[in-house]
C-alpha cells in the first residue's frame, strides 16, 4: 500500500471464495456504491482486490461489502507490549496513531496490560509500520525477553518486578526528602509555625523535582514531541513553575520570609509517585491469571518413540502421538485414553472440586492432575489447539476489553489535559491583566 500524488491510500486485500467471474462482478458491484472509493480492481486469478481509498476509515466499510456480496477477507491479529504509557490520554495518542495505518481495521490499547492489539487483513501491514507509528507517538516496543536462565538476561517478568522495588525505593526516598518540607504544614493546627530555612528547602526539594520527578519531564516532552499532552506534562508545568517561582523568590530575599511553595513542588511528585506504584502493582496483579494458567501445563511428556518411552519437550510433540501419564503427574496435552484407569482432578480447568473418573476412551484435559493411577493416551489437540491454550486466549482478549467507562475516561482525556493548560493560561493572563504581579498571577 502506497500514497498516491492526491493523498489517496491505494489498498490490495485478500479474497477467498472467488471462484468465476460473476464473483468478481458482484463483489465489484457491492464495493463500487461505496463514498471514497476509486479506481477499483477484482482479480479472480490472484484473489485480490485493489482499491484507492479517500481515507483509512474506509477500510472497514470496503470489507464489510465484500463479507456482504458472500466472500471472505482472512484478518490477522497482532498484540503488541508497549513500554511509556503513563495514563489515558497516552492511550488515545497511540490509538490515534495506529489507526491512521494504512490497513489498520481497529487498534485497542490497554493501559493496564501495557500493550495494543491491533487488526489488519491479511499481509496489507507490515510489523515495521506498526513500529513506526508506536515511535512517532512517543513510546516504544520492547524487545522480545531472554530466557531466564543464569547468565542469559532477565525475563520480562523478572524485569518488571526489579522495576518495581526500583520504584518503592525511590518513592521511599522522594518521601523522606518531602517529608521535613511538609511536617511543618501539619503541625501548624497545633500552634507550632516553625519552617526549615529557604536554603535548605532548595537542597531537599532539587533531588525530589529533577532526579525523582525525571520521569514526568521525559514523559511529557515525548508527549511534546507527538504535539499533544498528558498527564506527566501537567505534572511537570505545575511543580516546575512553583520550583522556578520558589528559586526566584529565594534569589531575591527581599523579606525575611520569603513566599517559597518548595514543599508543594515535592509533596505532588511524591504524592502522584505513590499513585504510579500502587498503578504499576496493579498491572502486575492483571497478569497474574495468565501465568497461573501457563504454569499448569508441564513442560516435557514421556512419549513413545521407535517403541522406547522418551522424556520430550511438550512444543516438539505432535497430535496422534502416544503418551504416558504417571499417577501424580500434570496431563501434558489434550488426550484420548487408551490403556489404565485414575482418578483426575480438572478443579484448576473447571472448577470441579472432586476428581473425575478416567478410562478407556475418555477424553483429557492438558493442566489437569492424573491422581492414582498410570494412563495411556493419544494426544488429541496441541499448541494454540489444546483447551489450556483457548482459556488463556479468553483471558488475554478479557483483559484487553474495555468497560464502557473506560472508554468515557479515554475521550475524555484526549480533551483533558490541553483544556487544563488553556485554563491556567487564561487564569495568568487575566491576573495579569487585573494588575498584579507576575508572582501572583503564576
Amino acid at each position: 500500500m502506497s500514497k498516491s500524488g492526491s493523498d489517496l491510500s491505494r489498498l490490495q486485500l485478500p479474497i477467498e471464495g472467488m471462484s468465476c467471474a460473476s464473483c468478481v462482478s458482484r463483489i465489484e458491484r457491492q464495493v463500487s456504491k461505496l463514498p471514497g472509493v476509486s479506481d477499483l480492481q477484482v482479480n479472480l486469478a490472484s484473489e485480490s482486490l485493489q482499491a484507492d481509498l479517500a481515507a483509512p476509515s474506509d477500510l472497514s466499510a470496503v470489507v464489510e461489502a465484500v463479507e456482504t456480496a458472500g466472500y471472505h477477507i482472512p484478518i490477522e491479529e497482532c498484540r503488541l507490549p508497549i513500554q511509556g504509557m503513563t495514563c489515558a490520554s497516552c492511550v488515545q495518542r497511540l490509538q490515534r496513531r495506529l489507526i491512521k495505518v494504512t490497513g489498520v481495521l481497529s487498534a485497542d490499547v490497554n493501559l493496564a496490560t501495557e500493550s495494543a492489539h491491533v487488526r489488519f487483513p491479511l499481509g496489507t501491514v507490515q510489523s515495521s509500520q506498526l513500529l513506526e507509528a508506536v515511535e512517532q507517538a512517543g513510546f516504544s516496543v520492547p524487545d522480545e525477553p531472554q530466557s531466564a536462565s543464569p547468565g542469559r538476561g532477565l525475563s520480562a517478568e523478572q524485569r518488571k518486578q526489579q522495576e518495581l522495588r526500583k520504584d518503592l525505593i525511590e518513592l521511599f526516598m522522594a518521601a523522606t526528602l518531602t517529608l521535613p518540607l511538609v511536617l511543618p504544614m501539619l503541625t501548624m493546627p497545633f500552634g507550632l509555625h516553625w519552617m526549615p530555612p529557604g536554603w535548605l528547602q532548595l537542597v531537599l526539594c532539587v533531588p525530589v523535582q529533577f532526579y525523582y520527578g525525571a520521569r514526568f519531564y521525559r514523559a511529557g516532552w515525548a508527549a511534546l514531541k507527538a504535539a499533544t499532552g498528558n498527564m506527566d506534562l501537567l505534572v511537570a508545568i505545575g511543580t516546575s513553575c512553583a520550583f522556578a517561582l520558589s528559586l526566584y523568590n529565594l534569589l531575591q530575599n527581599s523579606t525575611d520570609e520569603p513566599e517559597l511553595y518548595f514543599e508543594s513542588a515535592a509533596m505532588i511528585i511524591t504524592l502522584v509517585r505513590l499513585g504510579k506504584y500502587l498503578e504499576a502493582r496493579a498491572k502486575q496483579q492483571t497478569s497474574a491469571a495468565i501465568r497461573a494458567l501457563k504454569s499448569l501445563r508441564p513442560d516435557q511428556a514421556l512419549v513413545k518413540r521407535n517403541d522406547q518411552w522418551q522424556l520430550v519437550a511438550v512444543e516438539q510433540i505432535s497430535s496422534g502421538e502416544q503418551i504416558m501419564i504417571k499417577a501424580g503427574d500434570v496431563i501434558p496435552l489434550d488426550a484420548k485414553v487408551l490403556e489404565g484407569r485414575s482418578q483426575v482432578d480438572e478443579s484448576m480447568i473447571t472448577g470441579e472440586s472432586l476428581p473425575v473418573y478416567k478410562q478407556a476412551e475418555d477424553l483429557l484435559t492438558g493442566g489437569a492432575l492424573n491422581i492414582d493411577g498410570r494412563l495411556l493416551a493419544t494426544v488429541t489437540a496441541t499448541g494454540e489447539h489444546s483447551t489450556l491454550a483457548r482459556m488463556i486466549r479468553l483471558v488475554e482478549h478479557a483483559q484487553m476489553a474495555k468497560a464502557p467507562i473506560q472508554r468515557l475516561v479515554d475521550r475524555v482525556s484526549a480533551v483533558f489535559v490541553p483544556v487544563v493548560i488553556l485554563c491556567a493560561v487564561v487564569t495568568l493572563l487575566s491576573w495579569l491583566a487585573l494588575g498584579h504581579s507576575f508572582a501572583d498571577a503564576l
